[in-house]
């Protein structure tokens, strides 16, 4: 299990930093590396296992948490690739990456977990690294506001999901989702308390990936933690959160063919369509007024909660592979965006949108990179956003919330002004006289290659992509045809 395999090499690193004296820069990335190829080949190795439980029934190992797995261990790859180009990571190498593999581990649960108390546990395994990763500069008092800040939302959250998985057990008397969706299908639990209970268990899902009213930690967090530990989490822990939401409402709420109002007396589904409305219309609108470009992605961030979330509202099938591919897509364009602000600010020393007046003269490849990433962000074809919020709005129109589609095509609109603002700044603005060319090292030429890559190919040829995602959408279906798909 890929599991097992962070778990030992979190033990190696720890070990090693205890044993090697000196500069360790190179042998603990070097490591990291090596621990997160190994987790990426037992993942790929797995999907020609069929879907078992694990941990007497607490994990499942299926190809729906096989996929999110992968976006982690991808994700994480490109991360470490970061640090080695931002100065943000500059001491005590050995503890950094040994609780960034933590959150990692504590990814992968949750992508499996099908069992309330696994959930929680795997949720905290997440949070509690991600506070420590937030706070890494001590130094820097915006690190540790944003640390402390990040530790007083996550606990409050996480104790109000607890009271919610605590009223769901009283109602069914298990904590095994499966269970929980075939009990709730007798119709003998309350509408009025499930919903009170469900509600409640989202504040925790909520917190995870940002959606209002549960996003106020994000912008301060994203804006005071290193660059490379901000990227990280604007992906991986949003890509797996949306999992865990899911798994929870699909397997439990729902009977997964769309039917929520079955279970849930109608109710659930209108909910979620508001949740993601407000969250997508708040992050867009408040990142208009934003300066700093940090900021700007933090509450773009949290716009992209909103569209994630239009995959959830008619508990379908559709929807679910809609979210699987814009998190895929997600990945390219977002970790992109981050790169070029780490390069700019290594030379520059700001994240300001202010000092990227000239830049498409002084970096052109980094400007014209920025472009098609801000481009993708948007939405605008041919760009691989664009097919991604094809599927989310697609998902929505078929379930009959033509509305909520209308909402997404609107605030996708808003975004291209603050996103443009970006690209105006950098070829219409006059740089600064004594500013010269920024230096860009081979390797961070070569990482943007790549993430702009799959920025542009997934956005022209996204059939493996979406191959993938449809196959992998159900949780019971076997393993042998995804890996049919990979092998492609």
């Amino acid at each position: 299990m890929p599991e097992i395999v962070l778990t030992l090499g979190i033990l190696v690193i720890v070990t090693v930093d205890l044993i090697v004296s000196g500069d360790k820069k190179s042998l603990m990335t070097g490591l990291t590396v090596v621990t997160l190829v190994a987790a990426l080949v037992s993942i790929v190795q797995l999907y020609d296992q069929p879907p078992q439980s694990l941990f007497v029934g607490m994990l499942s190992l299926d190809p729906f948490s096989l996929f999110f797995k992968l976006l982690v261990v991808v994700t994480a790859l490109v991360v470490v690739a970061f640090g080695l180009q931002s100065s943000d990571i500059d001491h005590k190498f050995a503890e950094f990456y040994a609780v960034f593999l933590c959150v990692g581990l504590g990814g992968f649960l949750m992508a499996s977990a099908t069992n309330l108390l696994m959930m929680y546990l795997a949720l905290e395994l997440v949070s509690i690294p991600s506070f420590i990763l937030v706070g890494y500069q001590k130094h820097v008092r915006r690190s540790n506001e944003a640390s402390l800040k990040y530790v007083v939302y996550g606990g409050v959250s996480s104790g109000i999901m607890l009271y919610g998985f605590s009223l769901l057990y009283g109602l069914t008397g298990t904590l095994d989702v499966h269970e929980i969706g075939a009990r709730l299908a007798s119709g003998e639990v309350p509408h009025t308390t499930l919903f009170i209970a469900a509600t409640l268990a989202m504040a925790g899902f909520g917190y995870k990936v940002a959606s209002v009213p549960f996003h106020f930690w994000c912008p301060d967090v994203y804006h005071g933690a290193p660059t490379p530990v901000t990227a990280f989490l604007s992906v991986a822990p949003k890509a797996v959160g949306f999992a865990m939401i899911a798994r929870f409402f699909y397997l439990g709420l729902s009977s997964f063919d769309g039917m929520a109002g079955e279970v849930l007396g109608g109710q659930w589904p209108e909910l979620l369509a508001v949740i993601a409305a407000a969250t997508m219309t708040l992050g867009n609108l408040t990142a208009i007024w934003q300066n700093n470009l940090k900021r700007l992605l933090a509450y773009s961030s949290i716009a992209h909660a909103g569209y994630m979330m239009m995959g959830v509202v008619m508990l379908s099938p559709a929807g679910l592979q809609a979210i699987m591919f814009y998190t895929a897509v997600y990945l390219f364009m977002n970790l992109g965006a981050f790169l070029v602000i780490i390069l700019i600010a290594e030379q520059t020393g700001s994240e300001e949108i202010s000092e990227y007046r000239g830049m498409g003269w002084r970096a052109p490849f980094l400007s014209a990179a920025m472009t098609v990433f801000l481009a993708s962000l948007t939405g605008l074809p041919p760009t691989a956003g664009f097919i991604g919020k094809v599927y989310l709005f697609a998902s929505v129109v078929e379930g009959g919330l033509w509305w909520l589609a209308v909402v997404g095509v609107l605030n996708s609109a808003v975004s291209l002004y603050y996103y443009w603002r970006i690209v105006r700044t950098m070829y219409l603005d006059d740089p600064d006289p004594d500013a010269g060319p920024v230096m860009v090292p081979t390797f961070a030429n070569a990482t943007l290659i790549v993430l702009l890559a799959g920025t542009v190919i997934f956005g022209v040829y996204f059939t493996p992509l979406a191959d993938l995602t449809a196959a992998s959408n159900s949780f019971h279906l076997p393993a042998s045809e995804v890996a049919q798909i990979l092998a492609k």
